[in-house]
């Protein structure tokens, strides 16, 4: 059925280990073709997008093997550039392989990568970057095609701070001749692990982390072992199911340095979160409290993935709150689906009103993209009855498995 059913109104109690970053990972997984080798990727989530970046890299001649959560890639045969449509159109992620096809291949062709419903996410900041190292980017109505004897290291200036176009730079840069000096870079964790793992292979970064970022090209990259950290959305994802339901669960494994904004707010609803190193631990014993207004924000601001969640929060929190999504401008989408469960919200000059004190009840509800979705499944819990989450392949896009996790903390959930 393609659905994911919950029995709400339980409290949590319980503990679970978060997954490997699918935002670490799928860039990590782009950036194996750089090297001539073997990359050995430890506590890799085995989720739909990383399965459909495993298709593309094999699709060019690497050699993959999976070992548990471990995922053993070689490219030392790697022969293709083209990239197959099925798979590229299918996940947006698929962008991140033209920097590394350039800097490996020196040639790459592939269709638009998959479209949105969240908002706009444009490529040409991508293509710019590219272009500027010293690629000729031909584009016709479907297909992109990128050639370059050789990039050259350059000063790169981002117009806005864009992940996707600050990892395709990065990828560009590695091999490139000469020093690549890259401005008004993005500065979110999953870009430091990045640079991380091709440190760890040989390539000269430094800056990682911040708003400027330095690349001295180098003639080749070596075989490598790098462990994913973990996934801070989905760890936000469950504190946020803590702090709903109430109860006290235990979170392991968590990436705490990368998630200061979630676990601030968290607070502000009156979450009791407690970390020693990197356990958290959640419990909630009376009502939660709205938040007046907060804002969405480019790292270290509070992540838009994690807006979906706040939402549901904020409906069942006592009190008026408001939340201004700044980054993706219709990512209001679960709004519609929240009030139908019960609760009152208005969309109004990119803002959501919300009132609070709802008394969610179960129904059938459909996910139309991936954190959107696993915040109905946080409605579910929440809610009185039964709710059906339908599309759960949105959600397994980026949880490894969201019911097993929620029902060792304590929640009546099941894949239908």
């Amino acid at each position: 059925m393609d659905s994911i059913q919950i029995k709400g109104g339980r409290t949590l109690t319980g503990e679970t280990r978060i997954q490997g970053s699918k935002n670490a990972t799928l860039p990590i997984l782009a950036s194996t073709i750089l090297i001539p080798g073997i990359s050995v990727i430890t506590h890799c989530p085995r989720i739909s997008d990383v399965e459909t970046m495993v298709r593309l890299l094999s699709s060019i001649g690497c050699s993959i093997e999976w070992n548990a959560d471990e995922l053993v890639i070689d490219a030392t045969d790697v022969r293709e550039y083209r990239l197959p449509r099925e798979d590229v159109v299918r996940m947006r992620s698929s962008i991140m392989l033209m920097g590394a096809m350039l800097g490996r291949m020196g040639e790459t062709a592939l269709d638009y990568p998959g479209g949105c419903v969240i908002g706009k996410r444009p490529i040409d900041l991508h293509l710019m970057a590219l272009r500027r190292l010293g690629a000729v980017v031909e584009e016709t109505e479907q297909k992109i095609h990128a050639k370059a004897s050789r990039l050259i290291g350059t000063a790169v200036r981002l117009p806005i701070n864009s992940v996707g176009a600050t990892e395709n730079c990065i990828l560009g840069a590695v091999l490139a001749e000469g020093v690549t000096i890259l401005s008004n870079a993005a500065m979110e964790p999953e870009i430091t692990a990045l640079c991380e793992f091709l440190q760890s292979a040989g390539a000269s970064i430094e800056g990682a982390g911040t708003s400027q970022i330095t690349i001295l090209g180098v003639p080749q990259l070596h075989s490598t072992v790098y462990e994913i950290p973990g996934d801070r959305i989905v760890a936000g994802t469950y504190l946020f199911a803590g702090v709903i339901c109430g109860g006290k669960i235990t979170l392991r494994d968590i990436p705490v340095s990368h998630m200061s904004a979630t676990i601030r707010t968290a607070r502000r609803l009156h979450g009791d979160v407690r970390i020693t190193g990197n356990i958290m631990e959640i419990e909630r014993r009376g009502k939660i409290e709205g938040i007046p207004l907060i804002r969405t924000g480019n790292y270290p601001g509070f992540p838009t993935d994690m807006q979906s969640a706040l939402m549901v929060a904020c409906a069942v929190a006592s009190g008026k709150s408001v939340i201004e999504e700044t980054i993706f401008e219709n990512r209001y989408r679960i709004a519609r689906e929240l009030c139908r469960m019960g609760a009152a919200i208005e969309i109004q000059d990119g803002k959501a009103y919300i009132d609070g004190d709802a008394s969610l009840h179960g129904t059938q509800v459909i996910a139309e993209e991936l954190r959107g979705g696993a915040a109905l499944v946080l409605a579910g819990l929440a809610a009185d009855q039964v709710t059906n989450v339908m599309n759960r392949h949105f959600i397994e896009r980026g949880y490894e498995n969201i019911c097993k996790d929620l029902r060792e903390l304590g929640a009546d959930i099941s894949y239908r």
